[in-house]
């Protein structure tokens, strides 16, 4: 009888245990990106993941894949839509894949400068771009940077748009990227990210555009001769959270998730801006040549550009157009 009751106790007493371990299991948060881990988007998204663990009291795991490990940029977002994931890291001109007006964030030259950038898509009409991932079941978190976009080549120096006549230059599959580069002289050359590093040391490509932080952790300089200060493009990563899983939060979360995000997104401003001149450092070094254009030359790639502008302009939506260019210009 005593052995009975000791038994029980005991099968009480494990039960009660794991009662207590489900009611305290924490609620799981899977984002999904492309970078690989040393980069400044990653590196943003630890500091996320270290504000909901500690200041939700153990009611949220974060757990990240990156390196496309949860698939491509289209796919995190499918599957961020269908719920298998709770937060995709997308560059936003994947988004333009379901409303084109996200084509506007990534036009070439519509913004004066990389300041007039961040005050765009911290604006008014940058929220309201966002209210539009709503009908997408997407909740948009706000805008985490990728950075200003060069060109690095290993014909020439690009010091005028005649020296981009016949290079082959990888860009994203993006229209109004591939446009861009058409518009100047190149050939734009669309091509999956993983590919890039053995197209240029095997010479299928002579060269490719990106940011200072990519162009250094993807170690390009090592296959390339030139790098060309263009700042064609300003481009950002849109983080975006299933939207009935949003809707689930109370607003105390919903204050965590927000908050959490802008404090990511100050840590990575203020580490790009650290890095960006010792990085372009280190690959001038490295033997990598660095050419910055004359503002005579800069306005004619912005003139020479104003025919892709205009042909998103009526793709976007005139009224959203109008009023980022404004918004842009008043920027200054």
């Amino acid at each position: 009888m005593k052995l009975k009751k000791s038994l029980l106790v005991a099968a009480l007493g494990l039960s009660t245990a794991f009662a207590s371990s489900i009611s305290v299991a924490a609620d799981i948060i899977r984002i999904g990106h492309g970078t690989n881990e040393s980069f400044h988007l990653h590196r943003a998204l630890l500091e996320f993941k270290n504000e909901i663990e500690k200041n939700s009291d153990g009611r949220y795991e974060v757990q990240i894949f990156p390196q496309s490990q949860m698939g491509p940029d289209r796919e995190m977002v499918e599957a961020t839509q269908s719920g298998m994931l709770q937060i995709a890291v997308p560059p936003s001109s994947i988004l333009a894949s379901w409303d084109p007006s996200f084509d506007v964030i990534e036009l070439p030259f519509i913004y004066p400068s990389k300041q007039a950038a961040f005050n765009v898509v911290n604006s008014e009409v940058g929220d309201k771009l966002l209210q539009r991932l709503d009908r997408m079941n997407l909740k948009g978190l706000g805008y985490m940077e990728s950075g200003v976009r060069h060109i690095t080549n290993n014909k020439r120096p690009i010091k005028t748009t005649d020296d981009l006549n016949d290079i082959k230059i990888r860009t994203m599959k993006v229209p109004s990227h591939l446009d861009t580069f058409n518009s100047v002289g190149a050939s734009a050359t669309p091509m999956n990210f993983g590919e890039v590093y053995s197209a240029l040391q095997q010479k299928v490509i002579d060269g490719q555009e990106n940011p200072t932080s990519i162009i250094y952790s993807q170690r390009f300089y090592e296959v390339q001769k030139y790098m060309s200060l263009t700042n064609h493009v300003v481009t950002f990563y849109l983080p975006v959270m299933n939207y009935e899983f949003w809707m689930m939060l109370s607003p105390e979360d919903q204050k965590l998730i927000t908050d959490a995000f802008d404090h990511a997104v100050a840590f990575q401003n203020k580490i790009v801006k650290a890095e960006d001149k010792q990085q372009l450092a280190e690959m001038i070094e490295a033997g990598l040549e660095v050419n910055e254009l004359t503002p005579e030359a800069m306005q004619v790639l912005v003139d020479q550009t104003q025919p892709v502008r205009e042909k998103y302009r009526s793709k976007i939506g005139e009224d959203l157009y109008d009023e980022w260019s404004a918004q842009a210009k008043a920027a200054l």
